[in-house]
């Protein structure tokens, strides 16, 4: 696991945010390594959401920190993937940034 530069408490909350930012408008631009970061944890949420039921909602929801977005996540994007195994995400890499030459990707829903 990357660290990100970050104390375990910081790193957790930039990743939930992250999350669930994606999860509510489908793609995010960010650097490469925090993108490799984001997607797994999107995928399990995903996962999650393909077996709709009480328990997987609220686990759901202990890591996206918007309420709504988590009933998106069960009513759109869940059955949206019911027949795909896995690799719900993309990351497409989109050359230096120009500040600090941080290498840049979009993460997006496929």
């Amino acid at each position: 696991m990357r660290k990100l530069g970050r104390s375990t408490d910081q790193r957790r909350a930039m990743l939930r945010a992250m999350v669930t930012y994606l999860l509510e408008n489908g793609q995010i631009k960010t650097t490469v390594s925090r993108a490799k970061e984001v997607a797994p944890m999107t995928e399990k949420m995903i996962t999650l959401a393909k077996h709709s039921n009480l328990a997987n909602y609220r686990q759901a929801l202990s890591f996206i920190t918007k309420e709504d977005v988590a009933k998106k996540l069960f009513d759109e994007i869940g059955p949206k993937y019911a027949d795909r195994n896995g690799g719900y995400t993309r990351i497409v890499k989109m050359g230096p940034r120009r500040g600090d030459a941080a290498e840049m990707a979009v993460i997006q829903l496929v």
